[in-house]
Formats: C-alpha cells, sequence, structure tokens
C-alpha cells in the first residue's frame, strides 16, 4: 500500500460512518400505518317476520251480469256506461204497453172471479135455510156448498194471474242486481231482448271491496308447515295476519288486506295453491285483471339473525360468506349458510352468532388479516348504509 492510500483510508471509514448515523433517524422517523376505518353491525337476535311475495291479480268480489226476465223491446236506456250504480237502480226500459194491458186484463178477470164468488156465497147461503126445513134435497144443497169451493179455486187463480201481470210490467224496467260500476251497454234503444237469453245487457262489477287471487307453490307451503312443527317459526294468529298488495309499477297499495281462504286443492297442472286476499279500494285504484304483487306475512323467527344483503359475498365455490371483525380488530372471513331474503337483509341460519362484528362497509381498504378500524352504523331494515365499490376478494389485498 502507497503512503497516500493510507492516509486516505481513515477518512474514508469516517465517511461511511457519518452516512450510517444519518440513516438510523430517517428510519426511526418513518409513519407508521392506521388501520383504516371500516363500518360495521354488531348483530343481535330479533323477531322476523317471513314475508313471501307471490304473484296475483285482481278480482272484483262480486259479479252480476244484466239479463232482461221479460221478452220485448228497449225504449231507453237509464244509466251512463263506466259509472258507479247502485241496488235497484233502473238501467233499461223495455216496453211496458203490452204488459199494462195484460195487467188490465189479469184485473178484470179477478173481478168477474170475486163476483163469482159472491153469488155463490148467496146461493149457498139460502141452500143452507132451505135445507134446513126440507125445502130442497141434500144432493141440490150439495152443488150449491162445492160451487162456493169453485168460485173460491177461481179468484186464486185470477189472482195469482194478476200477481204475475204485475211482476212482468215492474220486470219491464231492467234494474241493477247489485251496487257496483257498470261496463259498456250491450244493447240500444229498438232492440229486440228476450226473456232468459244468454247474451247479457250489461255487467256488474263490485269494486269496494276486492279480491286479489294469488298463488303459491305447494313445496313452499309444506317446507312452512314442517318449520312450524319444528318451532323454527311461530305461526301468525289469523286475527293478526295481514296482507299488503305492490302494483305493477312498483308502487305499494296504501291500504292492507286480510287472507280469506286457502284453496283446498293443487293444481294438477302447476302444483299451486290459490290463496285469496280481500282489500278495501275506496278510489277505485285496483281494477279487474290488475296484475299486482301480494306480500304476506306466514311466520315469525323469534330469535333471527339476520345482516345486511350488502355484507354477503361469494367464494369461488359458490357458498356465502362474510367478513367479520375479531376481538383483536382483524378482519376475517366466515361462512354462512343464509335462509331467506327480505327487505335489503337475509337471515343468517349458520355461522354467525348474537355479538358478531360484520363488515358491512369499506371492503376495498383491507383484505382478510388486516387489521381495521370498526366503525359502527346504524343500519335498520328500512335504510341500509350504502358502499360505492364491490367488496374485494378474500385474500387480495
Amino acid at each position: 500500500m502507497s503512503y497516500r492510500a493510507f492516509k486516505s483510508a481513515p477518512l474514508l471509514v469516517g465517511l461511511a460512518l457519518f452516512l450510517a448515523g444519518c440513516d438510523e433517524p430517517a428510519a426511526a422517523d418513518a409513519p407508521q400505518s392506521t388501520p383504516p376505518d371500516v363500518g360495521i353491525v354488531t348483530l343481535k337476535a330479533e323477531p322476523f317476520s317471513l314475508t313471501r311475495e307471490l304473484p296475483g291479480r285482481v278480482a272484483p268480489t262480486r259479479v252480476a251480469d244484466v239479463r232482461p226476465r221479460v221478452s220485448g223491446i228497449v225504449v231507453q236506456r237509464l244509466f251512463e256506461q263506466g259509472t258507479d250504480v247502485k241496488a235497484g237502480d233502473a238501467l233499461y226500459q223495455i216496453d211496458p204497453k203490452p204488459f199494462e194491458i195484460e195487467l188490465q186484463a189479469s184485473q178484470a178477470a179477478v173481478d168477474r172471479a170475486r163476483a163469482t164468488l159472491d153469488l155463490a156465497l148467496q146461493q149457498a147461503s139460502r141452500s143452507t135455510q132451505m135445507a134446513g126445513v126440507k125445502a130442497i134435497s141434500a144432493a141440490q144443497h150439495e152443488v150449491a156448498v162445492s160451487t162456493v169451493a169453485q168460485a173460491r179455486a177461481e179468484l186464486a187463480a185470477r189472482e195469482a194471474e194478476l200477481a204475475r201481470a204485475r211482476l212482468n210490467l215492474d220486470y219491464a224496467t231492467v234494474r241493477a242486481p247489485i251496487s257496483g260500476r257498470i261496463g259498456a251497454a250491450m244493447a240500444t234503444e229498438g232492440a229486440l231482448v228476450v226473456q232468459n237469453d244468454t247474451a247479457n245487457l250489461a255487467t256488474i262489477q263490485q269494486l269496494d271491496t276486492i279480491y286479489a287471487d294469488f298463488t303459491q307453490s305447494v313445496t313452499e307451503m309444506n317446507r312452512l308447515r314442517r318449520a312450524f312443527e319444528s318451532g323454527d317459526l311461530e305461526q301468525i294468529s289469523p286475527e293478526s295476519l295481514r296482507v299488503r298488495l305492490v302494483l305493477d309499477d312498483g308502487t305499494p297499495y296504501a291500504h292492507t288486506g286480510r287472507l280469506l281462504f286457502s284453496e283446498a286443492r293443487v293444481d294438477a297442472t302447476s302444483g299451486q295453491v290459490t290463496l285469496r286476499g280481500e282489500f278495501p279500494n275506496p278510489n277505485r285504484e285496483l281494477l279487474p285483471g290488475m296484475y299486482v304483487r301480494v306480500q304476506i306475512d306466514q311466520g315469525v323467527d323469534g330469535d333471527a339473525i339476520t345482516v345486511p344483503e350488502q355484507a354477503i359475498q361469494r367464494n369461488g365455490g359458490g357458498g356465502s360468506e362474510v367478513f367479520v371483525v375479531r376481538d383483536d380488530n382483524r378482519a376475517a372471513v366466515q361462512e354462512v349458510r343464509l335462509g331467506a331474503a327480505q327487505d335489503g337483509r337475509w337471515v343468517v341460519v349458520d355461522g354467525l352468532k348474537p355479538g358478531d362484528r360484520v363488515v358491512v362497509d369499506g371492503f376495498q381498504k383491507f383484505a382478510a388479516g388486516d387489521t381495521v378500524k370498526p366503525k359502527p352504523l346504524q343500519w335498520t331494515q328500512a335504510e341500509a348504509p350504502r358502499t360505492s365499490s364491490k367488496p374485494r376478494p378474500s385474500g387480495s389485498r
């Protein structure tokens, strides 16, 4: 080694030590990573009503076809099409003149029969007096008494004809059999209508109240029955059972109804059972034939565990899982088995328990195993917390 190189060696060693000393404070001053904020909900067991939403159609509570009860020519239509009518309102007027003449003839026949009876009574009275003094034979007296009986029967027959004539005259005015909304007029002035004809003059439908007929598969009904028998669900009493409607545009119907009955047979082609609900319809919003969705509470789980639907993720095997925050604030993946879903939440059948903290927001900030900073969220059935990004697959960073 030369003298110059030997002389510069201490200088190089001192420079290296100086640089090493400068690096230590820099490493000590580096900021530590802060755990990300994530939204969580703490689970608790609470009653949960199992609601089914089923397709249905609106049907009128009563339907009546207006038909003529006598034959004749229509001379007047007395209603406005598409309006509400009351039971007994006059709808059509059939020409009453033939029935008025028939009524007059029947009245005359009654008067004649009554006069004949009066004469027979007088003759029978005289016959009784004469028979008492042996002025006439017993046979003659019997004829007089029999004539009275025949006259009474004849009067009764003529009075029945008179009542029929009055009834036909009344039937000449066609009236509404029920209250409701009347449809199109199927006959006009001058048309000949025939008694007991199958063609109706109009149709009246009662719209307040109104029915909603809907169907449920027999498989679902059997599953529900088994849940009642096992105690997984509590049956709702018929007095508390209510049904709700959702219109075809997604608007909830303002009035709740009640379940009337469940069909006692299964449709052989569809495997469905028909149910019927009754609903008030004061504003005539529901019209026969409308498509609706019927929501019906079918049972209550007294201690259900539910989570917001956005907390559920699907793994590669098609199963369901959630992120839970452990006691050490580390996120972990928990597989779950789900039951029913409604109103923005899932019923968890297996995998979670009361007190578990489930992540519902901030999935993009962490992966499984990371330490997180849980922030409780006030989540309700009506308003679940929103997240702007999709959950990251477990294990990704």
